[in-house]
């Protein structure tokens, strides 16, 4: 195996991980049982915070997807 594809392919596992960390952190889009039960129980300032912390998520998981998608076709290329 050649320099460049050893290096490649240690840059698609790192984006590989960044990718699943990215996604993990992600909130549901439901919620669930318990939010059907509790009613709104949120304030205005805590969903204004979890959507905005949610948003640049979804940024990210776009953005580390997009570069798992270029990596690989790369990788296959070399």
């Amino acid at each position: 195996m050649d320099i460049p594809k050893l290096v490649l392919s240690i840059v698609l596992v790192l984006i590989d991980l960044v990718l699943i960390m990215v996604v993990m952190l992600q909130s549901g889009k439901s919620a669930g049982l318990s939010g059907a039960i509790a009613g709104v129980a949120d304030t205005f300032m805590s969903k204004n915070k979890a959507k905005g912390w949610d948003a640049k998520l979804a940024r990210w998981t776009k953005w580390v997807a997009i570069a798992f998608i270029l990596a690989a076709l790369i990788l296959c290329l070399v």
